[in-house]
């Protein structure tokens, strides 16, 4: 069979094979008719296009690089794949790496795929801020849950959220709580436990720190004990993780969740959704976060100015929250 080219493609509609290239490297350019035109015929005609050739003629490789801490935490598979359906928009595939929550392996990693790819999307990073800088120094690139001043970042604030959250317990009767704090490099586990101490410090409730934990439903469970001897009636966990840990502990020690104690998570997760009972947490727009994320490193890719972006939370009221017994 004859090979398939974007000439192939250009021939058969009636088009130049810049305007086909273009449709495929830089679809920014095209419009979205004539792109949509184009990739019908590609499929049509089984055209694939070459991304090392593509990379030889416009120096871009149609790949972007995605760093996470830890893939098996459920915060991330819905943000993953957010992420590489908003790149397919545009023709681009994801290459993925997982730090295993370590700030060398971030290091090591980063440098190892900048040569492969048009720009990163690195999410969660634990690395201090001017190594951070560093090793993002002179590649595209978009820092996602974490604020960091001169970088691009698309960070989801949760501290209405989690007020609303604490207002709704103290309305039940709570006066006692609990902070389980995420991990201590973790620029969201600071913004989450400010916000609960903020609220705390102006109502005047009694407010127990423990932590920082990492955000395992293994640290969960072994904080249990201290949940409990802390004599907290209401628990905010750093995450829905840490929080189904903590419910699994209070439930080897003879408790349950909502009977004996409240709790309350953080990103709305599958997780949070299928327990029984629910868990109540706040939502996180996950969807939204990957699209974004990937909408502004196409414009730092065009060499368009990155802004940041700022997303919020939604509270989510459901079974693990109810009146203190006592």
């Amino acid at each position: 069979m004859k090979q398939v080219t974007i000439y192939s493609i250009a021939e058969a509609l009636g088009i130049s094979a810049s305007t086909v290239s273009r449709a495929f490297s830089r679809p920014d350019l095209v419009k979205a008719s004539v792109r949509e035109q184009v990739l019908a015929k590609a499929q049509e005609l089984g055209y694939a296009p070459n991304r090392a050739a593509r990379g030889l003629a416009t120096g871009r490789t149609g790949l972007y690089g995605l760093l996470v801490p830890d893939i098996t935490n459920p915060f991330f598979p819905p943000f993953v794949r957010a992420v590489q359906h908003a790149s397919a928009q545009y023709d681009s595939e994801v290459i993925l790496i997982d730090s295993e929550r370590s700030t060398s392996a971030e290091q090591d990693l980063v440098h190892r795929i900048r040569p492969q790819v048009d720009g990163l999307i690195v999410a969660s990073p634990r690395l201090p801020t001017p190594q951070l800088k560093a090793i993002l120094s002179g590649i595209p690139s978009v820092v996602v849950n974490r604020a960091v001043r001169g970088l691009p970042t698309v960070v989801i604030d949760n501290s209405a959220a989690l007020r609303q959250a604490a207002e709704h317990l103290y309305g039940l009767g709570h006066r006692s709580f609990a902070l389980l704090r995420g991990p201590a490099t973790a620029w969201a586990a600071t913004r989450r436990a400010n916000a609960i101490k903020e609220w705390a410090g102006e109502v005047g409730v009694e407010l127990t720190e423990i932590g920082p934990l990492e955000a395992q439903f293994t640290d969960g469970r072994a904080a249990a004990q201290e949940v409990r001897d802390s004599g907290a009636t209401a628990i905010f966990a750093f995450d829905d993780l840490m929080a189904a840990g903590v419910i699994a502990g209070l439930n080897d020690l003879g408790e349950r969740v909502p009977r004996d104690r409240s709790i309350v998570g953080c990103d709305d997760v599958l997780l949070a959704q299928t327990m029984t009972p629910s868990l109540t947490t706040v939502t996180a727009p996950l969807a939204e976060l990957g699209f974004q994320a990937v909408e502004l490193l196409r414009r730092l890719l065009i060499g368009e100015q990155a802004k940041d972006l700022t997303l919020t939370g939604e509270f989510a009221m459901r079974g693990t929250a109810d009146k203190p017994t006592s």
